[in-house]
């Protein structure tokens, strides 16, 4: 079993930056790949970043390649998503997730979710 945690979300103006956090718990969590995901009302909960523990490679949607970055933290057990030049358009529930089971890209291949972390952009 795996608890995820997010937080780090908030208002923020467009052109800021947020960095989300994502604790993990009940698990070796060094070796389990991670992934962020975004959803927003009324769309489907699309890919944003994922990490890898297999080489260390990390992920990115095109819509965020540039300006998102995923990192890790194996001693504090905590995953992270530093978002700059935050556009409207990145407004969204934020949500980190792990073990999974096929492409990174796949949110229905993802086992533990967190709870979400809302991100507002405005303009």
């Amino acid at each position: 079993q795996v608890q995820l945690v997010e937080s780090g979300g908030g208002l923020v103006l467009a052109g800021g930056s947020l960095r989300l956090s994502c604790a993990a718990s009940g698990r070796t969590f060094s070796s389990i790949d991670m992934g962020w995901f975004r959803q927003a009302p009324g769309k489907e909960r699309e890919f944003v970043a994922a990490f890898s523990w297999i080489g260390g490679n990390t992920f990115y949607a095109d819509s965020v390649k540039g300006r998102f970055s995923i990192s890790r933290d194996n001693a504090k057990n905590t995953v992270y998503l530093q978002m700059n030049t935050l556009k409207p358009e990145d407004t969204a529930v934020y949500y980190c997730a792990t073990d999974r089971a096929g492409h990174y890209s796949d949110y229905r291949q993802y086992r533990y979710w967190g709870q979400g972390t809302q991100v507002t952009v405005s303009s």
